[in-house]
């Protein structure tokens, strides 16, 4: 025996999809949405003995499926921006040496840019200092090249085995620049959380009005909302370790 919710739900859908109506009933014949509805109606009644008591248009158990998909919808959103906004922090300088610093940073490699984090071995010797080791010897100059055009305030020595770089201490006013910078991250992914925010509690309150219940529609705004100051905690406190790590001398 079919649940109601299927066949309503399989009823409400059919009748809608233009596509399949004019597939399934010809220009002539083809019967209305309405009559449509009343034909799988009817079916659930008589046939199959269920009562109808959901509205036409929407069941509920639908409808919940959608505010869940809202809500699970602006949690994703949510993780993405905190994602973005480590993965930018990390290009942020701060006065020690990191391999984080070169992240991203293409060398030519037989006529193909590629990551140099692929093509050659990665680390720090020391706070102040960043050794490239390339699987290839001749790569040591295309590396070289590509740390000079990138304009990273780096001046790379090659030795003939590996590349070094020497990370220059950072003056009092340019940490200041770089936390504001980090800040300024920061402000950007906050406001990306918000926007996940604005756009869940549309969509439930849009709900809402189509007719699913206020008092679970009110308990899922809470639950976005508690959301939204889960994930600006957790934008504060990146930024905040930040900071303390490019005032550290």
């Amino acid at each position: 025996m079919p649940r109601l919710g299927v066949v309503v739900a399989w009823g409400d859908w059919l009748s809608s999809n233009l596509k399949w109506k004019n597939q399934i009933f010809p220009q002539k014949n083809k019967l209305k949405a309405d009559t449509l509805k009343l034909v799988v109606f009817g079916y659930c009644q008589i046939v199959a003995k269920i009562p109808i008591f959901a509205p036409p248009t929407k069941l509920l158990f639908i409808m919940q499926e959608e505010v869940n998909h809202y809500v699970d919808h602006a949690r994703e959103l949510m993780d993405k921006a905190i994602e973005h906004l480590s993965h930018e922090l990390i290009k942020v300088r701060t006065g020690k040496a990191s391999t984080a610093m070169l992240e991203g940073l293409m060398a030519p490699y037989y006529g193909s840019p590629t990551p140099i984090g692929q093509i050659a071995n990665i680390s720090t010797s020391d706070a102040r200092t960043i050794v490239i080791q390339p699987w290839e010897k001749n790569m040591l100059g295309p590396i070289s090249r590509a740390i000079m055009e990138a304009n990273l305030g780096f001046n790379p020595q090659d030795d003939g085995q590996v590349v070094r770089i020497s990370v220059p201490p950072l003056t009092e006013e340019r940490r200041k620049d770089l936390v504001k910078m980090a800040k300024n991250l920061g402000e950007d992914a906050k406001v990306g959380v918000r926007n996940a925010r604005r756009d869940a509690i549309e969509h439930i309150k849009k709900a809402i009005k189509a007719g699913y219940p206020e008092d679970s529609g009110r308990d899922k705004e809470k639950v976005v909302q508690a959301l939204t100051d889960k994930y600006i905690q957790q934008v504060d406190h990146l930024i905040e370790v930040k900071e303390k790590d490019i005032m550290t001398v």
